[in-house]
């Protein structure tokens, strides 16, 4: 009758304790052991099972379960030799039975190979890591790469702004009006365009090369009212009709910051001296200003009014103005307002005397002078020196608003004015004369921003209510 050898669970084969040898053995011819000899012991070791038996090793056998097994001291007998050495100086290799499957008895797995399987494991896990990562570096290097037709143009200095004259793309990826569109700041990978949707996203595109969109940020629930670009042209900030702030990690895809607003946002600004550091305003009349590092709000702004429409830092950074809904029948007083940011006082709200509101702003380039699109169908010019005296000299008008907060910019070198419109056109003003040069086609849909390429003199992307993005060239 068969017995069931009961086996003892440690690293080695022939450790210290007893081992069961098979009944097999005594029936087998005689086993042949290595010999060694050291230069320092002389003694030589039994070649024959029943030799050593006989021999003075006998006294040290013992009986376990009627199998007759060795105790050998191996320090003592084989000297000079490595453990692999001395297993197999002493007692010949061993075969494992098969694995017992009946009456429920699980197969016996060495320690050994245990701790090898899961050495294998972790090996495995750790390459799947490295491919994800190596993955993850080759979308990230196809976003952020030298354009293959900005690259040349890097070097050169810009040149005078030009009119754009015919559409080299159009971008249809939205499902909801485009609020805003914006070039990535840093000029080598100014090839990349951000544009925030009603249809709660933002797209980054590659709106040079192929005008296809690279990646989609999806973090809010509502609609995505503004979006800007950091410094670094690496993360993207939003706000949206969720009331929830998000800072985005383009490469990686990961929520660097989250905050809850009061109340839905409808501009966020990065501060132009302090990158972890930023302003937004919404459907409240309060302003808050969030610092990224510390996580929370650090200071709020009050006015006596119902909403923000826009914001906009003035080149030091030190304040900042907000253009409102406040509108009266003599006078809009609190129209465009002026903070100081680091003590959250009113520097002024007396800035803009007409009855109308301004859905945005833009900071010229060169001059101290910021416009101010107003719902009266012209551009308003003013000081960002105190008092922030508007200009009655200069008013670019000919183009219509009617309700759309329809956005307006300076073109890099500061000769241009830019500006959509409700009726789809996009319209190109001299800055110094303030008579309108040239209107490109109406799309059909009301235009609502226009953005010029910082690196391409004559390079423009503008957005539609309809949820379309041209780039003109």
């Amino acid at each position: 009758m068969n017995s069931l050898v009961s086996y003892d669970d440690s690293d080695s084969e022939t450790d210290n304790g007893s081992h069961p040898l098979s009944s097999e053995i005594s029936n087998a011819p005689p086993m042949h052991v290595v010999q060694h000899q050291p230069e320092s012991d002389t003694t030589v070791y039994p070649t024959d099972l029943g030799a050593l038996a006989s021999s003075s090793f006998g006294k040290d056998f013992h009986l376990k379960d009627q199998y007759p097994v060795p105790n050998i001291n191996y320090s003592s007998t084989c000297k000079g030799l490595g453990n692999s050495a001395m297993k197999e100086a002493v007692l010949p290799a061993q075969k494992r039975p098969p694995p017992v499957t009946e009456g429920g008895v699980k197969p016996y797995i060495p320690k050994r190979l245990r701790q090898e399987q899961s050495n294998m494991v972790a090996e495995v896990e750790a390459d799947m890591a490295v491919r994800s990562h190596d993955h993850m570096d080759h979308t990230t290097r196809t976003i952020y790469r030298v354009s293959d037709y900005l690259g040349p143009h890097l070097p050169l200095k810009y040149s005078s702004s030009g009119i754009p004259k015919k559409v080299i793309f159009q971008m249809k990826e939205h499902a909801g009006p485009v609020n805003r569109v914006q070039w990535c700041p840093e000029k080598q990978y100014s090839h990349l365009l951000l544009s925030a949707s009603m249809d709660g996203t933002c797209k980054v595109w590659d709106a040079v090369d192929s005008g296809k969109p690279l990646c989609t940020v999806s973090c809010h629930r509502g609609a995505v009212r503004d979006a800007q670009w950091s410094h670094c042209g690496r993360r993207i900030l939003t706000g949206g009709f969720d009331a929830l702030l998000h800072l985005t990690d383009v490469e990686t895809g990961k929520d660097l910051f989250t905050a809850k607003n009061e109340c839905k946002i409808s501009a966020v600004r990065f501060h132009p001296c302090d990158p972890n550091m930023f302003i937004c305003g919404g459907f409240s009349p309060a302003i808050t200003a969030h610092d990224i590092r510390m996580g929370k709000v650090i200071h709020v702004y009050k006015a006596a009014v119902q909403q923000h429409f826009d914001l906009l830092f003035l080149p030091d950074g030190k304040e900042f103005l907000s253009t409102s809904d406040c509108v009266s029948r003599d006078s809009a007083d609190r129209t465009i307002i002026a903070w100081d940011f680091a003590t959250t006082a009113k520097v002024s709200n007396q800035i803009f005397h007409e009855r109308y509101t301004c859905p945005s702003l833009a900071l010229h380039p060169k001059e101290s002078v910021f416009a101010a699109q107003t719902n009266g169908n012209y551009i308003a010019l003013f000081s960002t020196q105190r008092p922030y005296k508007m200009n009655k000299k200069r008013r670019y008008e000919g183009h219509k608003v009617e309700g759309f907060a329809v956005g307006c910019e300076f073109s890099p070198d500061g000769s241009l004015i830019v500006t959509g419109s409700s009726e789809g056109n996009v319209a190109f003003y001299n800055y110094h004369t303030s008579k309108l040069i040239r209107t490109l086609p109406s799309h059909g849909s009301a235009c609502v921003g226009a953005s010029y390429h910082r690196v391409l003199p004559s390079l423009l992307a503008t957005c539609y209510w309809d949820g379309h993005i041209q780039i003109w060239e």
